[in-house]
């Protein structure tokens, strides 16, 4: 990147600088005699170009203040968004995977009594209020996802209908992340252990097929039609498990020992997250006692991906953190370098009117008059940019779609506060300027000339 960089701005200047070589490399001796090096009509020249130059600044500075309003407006909106979970901050996880080797498929229940026996030395540590585990924690990146069937619903032949996303839970999982249950109960160990045909399912699926969570107890599903139906007992509020800027996908949560389940006459799941809460949560102390306690129950047992849900929740946003902090850089320098240019413009336009300013000013001119006089050219300028700005924006906002979150690509009120911080700033720029047409001596002006 820094190669390319280093390229681009190499290219741009060696094309720049071609540019008055290319002009005027042609041009005869009589004529470069005859126009002395300084002429009216370059200066004139010179002074459209620097204009033109302004105006294009305005609107690349406009345009890149508006995505980047865009980006903070869609930064606000994630931050109110509830993801499903409290205090994640105090949520520590990490996965670990039982093989066969260990535990034989035989034993299933054993499986299931080793990880019930972390949870219960888990929750013995100090600080630590629950522990649950889950095949997936929010925002982790890992997904399981099948089609269910309900009950109730008709369907066509060779219709499946759509994916939900399946996540595999302990007792007390909801509690320590923080999920609510809206309506219904939670899992129990017996549930677990005797493989009961149970589930709960996320508020969204369940307004989705029976319009209100409560409708949605005791009604039954399976995936394949080999497989037990199994009664909905509970039904949590909705997690935005792939980031907050996503929809929060419909999911079922199953227990995690099952017989006659997706075709199989047994299942159990041996490759668990846990998750723990505490105040504790972010130290490295903390994670070396989660350590010691689970190799206290089997010392052979490796701990992967140790991280916490606060960690994982600002992982989600970083894309959109970036995308803002880039936008508002960019759209700072290019703001910077339009103000530059209408301030050199204005500047300009005062060096190369001394004459005239003296004269209006020995005829009684105002000194406020000539201040207006050149603000108005600056912000003249301004508005053409703005307008040029506007319509490339309207243009090409609606490639940002993808990273916008609750917020249209053509918001007016991002677009009417940009605007007008562009003009104010503008303002002053020429402000500056214009002050020094009003402080000419007309004497010395005269004289000058």
């Amino acid at each position: 990147m820094l190669l390319f960089t280093l390229g681009l701005a190499g290219f741009v200047s060696l094309m720049i600088g071609l540019i008055p070589v290319l002009k005027y490399a042609g041009a005869g001796l009589q004529s470069g005699l005859r126009e002395g090096g300084r002429t009216l009509s370059q200066s004139r020249e010179r002074h459209r170009a620097r204009k033109a130059l302004v105006v294009l600044q305005v609107a690349l500075a406009l345009v890149l203040l508006i995505c980047s309003g865009l980006m903070i407006r869609t930064f606000q909106a994630l931050m109110h968004v509830s993801p499903g979970f409290a205090e994640p901050d105090q949520v520590r996880t990490f996965r670990l995977y039982i093989p066969e080797t260990q535990v034989p498929a035989s034993e299933r229940d054993r499986l299931v009594h080793m990880e019930q026996a972390m949870v219960d030395k888990l929750v013995a540590l100090p600080g630590v209020s629950s522990v649950g585990f889950s095949t997936a924690i929010p925002m982790d990146g890992s997904d399981t996802n099948d089609p269910i069937f309900a009950e109730d619903r008709t369907y066509k032949e060779g219709e499946l209908p759509p994916l939900r996303r399946f996540k595999f839970i302990s007792p007390g999982f909801f509690a320590t992340l923080g999920t609510p249950l809206v309506a219904g109960r939670d899992l129990t160990w017996t549930e677990t252990y005797q493989k009961r045909p149970v589930a709960i399912v996320s508020e969204n699926l369940a307004k989705e097929y029976w319009h209100d969570p409560a409708s949605a107890l005791g009604k039954r599903i399976r995936i394949a039609s080999t497989d037990d139906w199994r009664e909905i007992i509970g039904v949590v509020k909705d997690v935005y498990n792939d980031g907050p800027n996503n929809p929060a996908p419909t999911s079922v949560y199953w227990p995690l020992m099952q017989d006659r389940f997706e075709g199989d006459k047994e299942m159990v799941r041996r490759d668990v997250a846990f998750a723990i809460r505490s105040p504790r949560a972010g130290s490295a102390a903390f994670m070396k006692e989660v350590q010691q306690t689970v190799w206290a129950v089997d010392s052979d047992l490796p701990l992967s991906d140790a991280t916490t849900l606060g960690e994982l929740y600002t992982k989600s946003m970083a894309r959109t953190s970036f995308t803002l902090v880039m936008l508002c850089v960019a759209g700072s320098m290019a703001l910077l370098l339009g103000i530059v240019e209408i301030y050199g413009v204005i500047s300009y336009a005062v060096s190369q009117r001394t004459r005239e300013i003296g004269i209006r000013m020995a005829l009684g001119a105002q000194r406020q008059a000539l201040t207006a006089m050149f603000v108005r050219q600056g912000l003249w300028l301004t508005t053409i940019g703005i307008a040029f700005g506007l319509v490339a924006a309207f243009t090409t906002m609606r490639l940002m779609s993808s990273l916008l979150f609750n917020i249209s690509p053509k918001d007016p009120g991002t677009y009417a506060i940009t605007t007008a911080g562009v003009v104010a700033i503008a303002y002053f720029a020429c402000y500056l300027p214009s002050r020094r047409a009003a402080a000419v001596d007309p004497v010395h002006a005269l004289r000058a000339e």
